[in-house]
């Protein structure tokens, strides 16, 4: 048995690494996506004061703070049976269209670009944001800098710092907004706008204009059967910050509709030995394993699994995107992996779009922003909608609010099942003869890139490194080749 560890993987945050075995023959008879991290943060929270939770969990990663503060608001909302006044939650919105900019634009350019500007089998050297800015030109890098900047000044400004806010509480914002910044906003929403349309006419270049890659994405080794789950509002169109969790099965056709407060009952987690990270899955199905299909227990969430899980767009030119991508890709759902990219720009031009809509609407600047709590805690829940998937926070405290318990279920973990399949087929499907070389190697990781996975959440380890080492091994178990970065 040949035995090859990509060890870390790349391009995400945090640490994993993928096992692949291959029999005598030199085919893949398994593979195994890993984590080998522990997450602690549920632990630790206990005994501090529910209101410290929007300031603490943010810590976890840099890479979407916001959206465990969010969450973490309205979990208190819901502790402390708030409500919010309709100015706040225009405000918290308007913050978190910021976000999901910022994240959008830093995963599509930074971490998958690479694969499609530069190709799969590049030299690791210059398949890197460098070499797509050396590719596109420096004209484009600093419109892709400029907007990502617009994105963090505007989750400055309402949040009082751009990588670790401070503005949510419980029934509201800490400070409004004024009419001159509320101007400020709209200038730099429409220039996103703008921004979010030229990237999906860059898509369309680059990667829909060549026959390869669009065949990579339909008929490649990246196609998932599995269900999707999402938030959406009334019409079941996608909404990032509130509104129902929806879950499709893998034809299309609701299954499941439930409000944050219900989740537990549609969602267990799954443990198996040989990773930190849980395995949620659909209790109405039943844990049926690491299998896709009709009957699976398993989910996708993030930017596909929203798109196929909604009937459209909640803004006019993102709508009109959703609708050609589903129509160039045979209608909804869509199964293939690697349209996680394509959704991705969808919901930039959403996000930008939803952005600019609030930031038009003069009630956002209004200093009613804040409903204080009376009530006694005990229990809340929250769910917004992370670049990565759908986020919940659970909180359960005794009559003071000290935290007795903590639940988050993050993206990620709830991606989880679809990551380890999607990696075993893909390298199933590319390896083949036991010829491996570090092209297919980077075609296996772009099977869970896709998902823009992020383990500084779903897991933590201590001391933390970064090492790369690749070992080879013959059917005897003998060390034939060790490469290491």
């Amino acid at each position: 048995m040949r035995r090859i560890t990509i060890d870390p993987v790349t391009r995400l945050e945090g640490h994993a690494k993928i096992e692949i075995f291959l029999d005598d023959g030199g085919e893949v008879k398994n593979a195994y996506f890993q984590v080998p991290e522990l997450r602690g943060f549920e632990k630790f929270c206990e005994g501090r004061p529910a209101e410290e939770m929007p300031r603490i969990t943010p810590r976890i990663c840099g890479v979407c703070p916001e959206a465990h503060h969010m969450a973490s608001t309205k979990a208190l909302d819901c502790l402390f049976k708030v409500e919010p006044p309709p100015a706040a939650k225009k405000l918290r919105e308007l913050f978190y269209c910021a976000h999901m900019i910022h994240s959008h634009i830093a995963h599509f350019y930074a971490l998958a670009a690479a694969d499609f500007v530069l190709g799969p089998d590049a030299d690791p050297a210059v398949r890197n944001i460098l070499g797509v800015v050396g590719k596109v030109g420096t004209k484009i890098g600093k419109e892709v800098l400029r907007h990502r900047a617009y994105a963090q000044e505007i989750q400055a400004l309402i949040g009082g710092k751009a990588t670790h806010p401070v503005c949510g509480v419980p029934g509201g914002m800490t400070r409004p907004m004024s009419q001159e910044e509320r101007q400020e906003v709209v200038k730099k929403a429409e220039s996103c706008v703008d921004f979010a349309r030229f990237s999906l006419d860059l898509f369309n270049d680059v990667v829909l204009g060549r026959k390869d890659y669009v065949d990579l994405i339909t008929k490649g080794p990246y196609g998932l059967v599995v269900h999707s789950m999402g938030l959406v509002d009334a019409e079941n169109r996608v909404n990032f910050y509130e509104g129902k969790v929806r879950v499709v099965d893998t034809e299309g056709k609701e299954i499941l509709r439930f409000t944050a407060e219900e989740y537990l009952d549609h969602i267990g987690e799954y443990v198996e030995p040989w990773t930190y990270l849980k395995f949620p899955f659909l209790r109405k199905k039943g844990w049926k394993g690491l299998v896709e299909g009709r009957d699976t227990s398993l989910y996708r969430v993030g930017p596909l699994g929203r798109l196929n899980a909604a009937e459209g767009m909640a803004t006019p030119l993102a709508h009109e995107a959703y609708e050609k991508m589903f129509e160039t890709l045979g209608g909804r759902p869509v199964h293939a992996t690697l349209a996680q990219h394509w959704a991705r720009l969808v919901e930039l031009l959403y996000a930008a779009e939803r952005m600019l809509e609030l930031a038009q609407d003069p009630e956002v600047a209004s200093k009613e922003i804040r409903n204080l709590p009376s009530e006694t805690p005990r229990e809340g829940i929250g769910v917004v909608e992370a670049p990565r998937g759908t986020l919940f926070h659970h909180y359960v405290t005794d009559e003071k609010g000290i935290l007795t318990g903590v639940n988050l279920v993050v993206a990620t973990v709830h991606n989880h099942g679809a990551i380890c399949i999607s990696v075993k087929k893909a390298a199933q499907g590319l390896i083949s003869g036991g010829e491996v070389n570090q092209g297919l190697l980077n075609m296996v990781e772009m099977a869970f890139r896709a998902y823009d996975p992020c383990f500084g959440c779903a897991t933590h380890y201590l001391p933390g490194g970064m090492p790369l080492e690749v070992a080879v091994y013959d059917s005897k178990g003998r060390l034939v080749q060790r490469l290491r970065r």
